[in-house]
Order: structure tokens, then C-alpha cells, then sequence
């Protein structure tokens, strides 16, 4: 086996490679496709921020084959008299393990490791097998180490919607775990678009959506989640930007369908736009307390 020195890959510089998709869902009001302006004042209401993020580096190869470092953290963020803490409720969790296919390489599985916990990325719960090539190799561990971190970012999740009523602002999806995706106090913000939930007309509305604006609500279930609310909505004016520019989609539980409900979880996220999550790139759409959640993730991990 050949030690290497790897550049690291970190979400966001490592995206997802699944191809980008329209995906129409069903709408939860009885109505159409539609803009909607949020009214009143932003309120700040979340009592906590959680995020989660993962690293991966290549740290040796055995005949061409990757050997993965990964490293994935989740820690819970509680807004305490206007400031950020650690929430004393569930301790930060920070997993580093090695990805391995060892259907490629026999070997290495005589070859613990007392420093890491080794994965196996090609057993059979990990789906098809994938190619020998050495680029499907690392894409393979690479969605290993993004379930991991769905894992712990889910548990931390569960804690929180287990002990505490107050909202939690979820950087991302809710679904992967249907306790949290259950739960009245989960709110998921999800900042990517590489599946558009409209098609036709009704895509054309959601990327023309103002700042302010939101669609109604619409179910979504895919890929063995559990079926939660899910509506569009634009944190800032996207002139001079492309059609994402400010785009979040909020999840929340599935029974969440009123104009009340919808408006009033809305303003709790376009009260997350200020201050700035300056100066990390993706500002339009992160909130404050996920950024401080990330800079505090990678102090730790």
C-alpha cells in the first residue's frame, strides 16, 4: 500500500455528482403552483442551530485504489440571551473512520487499523458494487461518509426534538430520520438545488420568486424517507445573480399546510438573513448560526 498525500475534499468543494433532476411534487393547500408574499416582520424564533460537516482525503492507494480518510462532525448550536452556545444536551459528535472497498483490495482487510474504524465500502448494504475505477472508488466512499454524517446529525436531531419543544433552525433535510421529521420543533433549511421540486410553469414561478415571496406548500417522499412539508422561498433579491441566488427550501412536519403555519415558520427563517454569514460564499442562503455552527465544527474536528 502507497501513502499518498491528498488534497482534502470538503462539502461544499466536493459536491454531490448525482445528476441535477425536475422533480414536480403534489401540492398540500388544494391549490396551484403559485407566489406568495410572507407578511409581517421577520421574528427570531429558532432556539438552536444544527449543522453537521464531513471532510474526506485520500491517504494512501493499494494498486490504484483509494484509501479514505473521512471525517464527519454534528454539533448542536443554542441560542442562549443573543449569543451562540454549545447545547449542553447532547455533546458535539466527531466520527473519523478509513473507507475501504475491500473487494479491490483483499489484502487490507488483514490490516486493522488501532487508530481508525474501518468501513468496508463494498459490502452488501451499501448497494450495487460499484467499478474498480478509481474515480467510482472515491465517490463511493465519499456518499459513505455523507450517511455518516446524516447518521450523527440525525441523533443529535432526535436529542434535541426528544427533550426540547423549542424550534431548531436544521441545516438541510429533516426526513432521513422520521422522529425529527415527525416533530413539531424541527424546521430544515435546505440550501442546494440540485433537485428542483416544479416543472414547466410552475418552475418558472418558483425561480421567479421575489425576496419575501414563497410558494404554497408541497409533500415530498423519495429514496425510503419519511414524507414531510416542504415549500420554496427567497431570502434576498437575486437581480444581477442567477435563478438560485437566495434560495432556500424549508422543511417541516407533514400536517404543516396552512397559510398561518407557513408564513409563521417563513418568518423565523428570513429572520436568520441578518446578520451575514459573511465571508463564506454561500451567504445568501446560510444563516448566521450555521455558519457558527460550521467555524465551530472545525475547531473540533
Amino acid at each position: 500500500m502507497d501513502a499518498v498525500e491528498g488534497s482534502q475534499l470538503s462539502d461544499p468543494a466536493f459536491p454531490r455528482t448525482d445528476p441535477p433532476q425536475l422533480s414536480a411534487a403534489p401540492m398540500l393547500d388544494g391549490g396551484g403552483m403559485r407566489a406568495i408574499p410572507v407578511p409581517g416582520e421577520p421574528e427570531a424564533r429558532f432556539a438552536a442551530f444544527l449543522d453537521g460537516t464531513q471532510s474526506v482525503r485520500i491517504v494512501a492507494r493499494a494498486g490504484g485504489v483509494p484509501i479514505v480518510l473521512g471525517i464527519v462532525a454534528a454539533a448542536v448550536r443554542e441560542r442562549i440571551e443573543r449569543r451562540l452556545v454549545t447545547w449542553s444536551g447532547g455533546a458535539p459528535r466527531v466520527e473519523r473512520r478509513l473507507y475501504i472497498p475491500f473487494a479491490y483490495a483483499p489484502s487490507l482487510a488483514i490490516e486493522p487499523d488501532p487508530t481508525f474504524e474501518i468501513v468496508n465500502t463494498t459490502e452488501p448494504g451499501f448497494g450495487e458494487l460499484p467499478s474498480r475505477h478509481p474515480a467510482a472508488l472515491l465517490e463511493s466512499a465519499i456518499k459513505s461518509v455523507r450517511r455518516d454524517r446524516e447518521r450523527i446529525e440525525a441523533g443529535l436531531a432526535e436529542a434535541w426534538c426528544a427533550t426540547r419543544s423549542d424550534p431548531i433552525c436544521i441545516d438541510g433535510g429533516i426526513a432521513s430520520s422520521p422522529r425529527v421529521a415527525a416533530s413539531a420543533c424541527a424546521i430544515g433549511v435546505v440550501k442546494t438545488h440540485n433537485t428542483i421540486h416544479a416543472d414547466g410553469a410552475d418552475l418558472e414561478i418558483v425561480l421567479g420568486l421575489l425576496e419575501g415571496e414563497r410558494t404554497p406548500p408541497f409533500r415530498i417522499q423519495s429514496g425510503g424517507r419519511a414524507p414531510v412539508a416542504s415549500w420554496y422561498l427567497r431570502l434576498r433579491d437575486n437581480k444581477g445573480h442567477d435563478a438560485t441566488w437566495g434560495l432556500v427550501r424549508i422543511e417541516a412536519r407533514e400536517d404543516v399546510r396552512s397559510d398561518h403555519d407557513v408564513n409563521r415558520i417563513s418568518r423565523w427563517v428570513l429572520a436568520e438573513a441578518a446578520p451575514l454569514a459573511l465571508p463564506d460564499s454561500r451567504w445568501d442562503k446560510m444563516s448566521y448560526g450555521v455558519r457558527n455552527s460550521e467555524e465551530f465544527l472545525r475547531a473540533i474536528a
